[in-house]
């Protein structure tokens, strides 16, 4: 073997140890995270489980992608199932502190409060009973399979190209559904969000392979994906308003807030239309194409961030804390790998695998 194949063989375990490593890390903290809510069954303990759940999902989809196998579907079913079953729990105690904010202003909302809170109580009962029935002995050997049979392929001289060329199709799946958005049509935003979600998830995996990164966009893809969300809140929010309100439970008037609401909802909407073009600065537009980071004399875009308009503001939770470490973290590992695109660029006639099923709910923040 000569000095030059010896490096380049080097290089391909080393960027192949990436996805082993995310792998392991994800897998373990998800798994802290399933002993947190264990013994504090707290919003922030909910919300760190679910977003534990969808960075260990990004690199099961990753594997999907690059080697699919039985072993896999099951295990991403079995998450995708967890992440429903706390859809409703999740958007529960969203309503709830959207309630404490404006509830001095509408006082009429007590009724409304009561209500979101004793259907908090009835599904925190229902999830402590799902989480702590969960094997984590037999999903650690789930992980475990699966870990190594990425390493057989991780070895491959192609890997690097195939795992960009996974993570480039989704993108061009979240473009899609980027040129598809309606300002009058939310729910054209929901589906962008979806797809945006998964992207920015892989995202975060394979960054580290890329040479001069910027450090501010796994911030900005953060701050991008919650503007959608505020959206979809508000769309989650108005839905439970006008149910409580038919439901005849108490003589409610639902007309002064969901006139408040539905201002808000329309602030959120036009602030996330202003800066929703900043979606072309986080990737490439094809694989054969530069990232926009590394285009000369073509500065990045920067969004006014004036994502909650000029009316209310609106007070949301803190990034859980692997969000607020990961820039952190990933600058250790980056190994600054060049050279990623491949020559081949995807037919854009050509149709793409469709998006998986994703929660309908949709009020998860990170």
């Amino acid at each position: 073997m000569t000095a030059r194949q010896s490096t380049a063989k080097r290089s391909v375990e080393r960027d192949g140890a990436l996805l082993i490593t995310a792998l392991d890390e994800r897998w373990e903290n998800y798994r802290v995270q399933v002993k947190t809510c264990r013994r504090e069954f707290s919003e922030e303990a909910v919300h760190d489980l679910r977003v534990a759940t969808r960075r260990l999902l990004a690199v099961l989809d990753i594997a999907r992608a690059l080697d699919p196998n039985p072993r896999l579907q099951k295990t991403r079913r079995f998450l995708r199932d967890q992440l429903d079953d706390l859809d409703d729990l999740r958007d529960a105690q969203v309503m709830l502190v959207e309630v404490s904010e404006t509830i001095e202003s509408f006082l009429n909302l007590k009724h409304f409060e009561i209500y979101l809170q004793e259907r908090e109580k009835h599904l925190l009962r229902l999830a402590r009973k799902q989480i702590n029935a969960l094997k984590l002995s037999e999903f650690k050997k789930r992980i475990e399979k699966i870990g190594e049979s990425l390493k057989k392929r991780s070895i491959e001289e192609r890997f690097l190209v195939q795992l960009f060329q996974v993570v480039d199709n989704v993108y061009l799946r979240t473009m899609q559904a980027f040129i598809q958005v309606d300002a009058s049509q939310p729910g054209t935003i929901h589906r962008l969000r979806l797809a945006f979600k998964k992207f920015r998830y892989m995202a975060e995996v394979v960054q580290p392979l890329i040479a001069d990164y910027p450090e501010s966009h796994l911030e900005r893809m953060h701050v991008y994906q919650s503007a959608m969300g505020d959206i979809q809140d508000m769309e989650v929010f108005l839905g439970a308003l006008n149910d409580f309100s038919e439901s005849g439970a108490s003589s409610f008037d639902p007309k002064p807030v969901r006139r408040f609401y539905e201002q808000r909802h329309a602030e959120f909407i036009a602030a996330f239309i202003e800066d929703k073009g900043e979606l072309i600065t986080f990737w490439r537009a094809a694989s054969d194409q530069p990232f926009p980071w590394e285009k000369k004399h073509e500065p990045v875009h920067h969004p006014s961030r004036n994502r909650r308009g000029s009316g209310t503001v609106r007070r949301r939770r803190q990034p859980a804390s692997a969000d607020r470490q990961r820039s952190e973290e990933d600058a250790l590992h980056r190994t600054g790998t060049q050279g990623t695109g491949d020559s081949t660029r995807p037919d854009p006639d050509q149709s793409l695998p469709a998006l998986d099923s994703d929660s309908a709910h949709s009020g998860e923040e990170v």
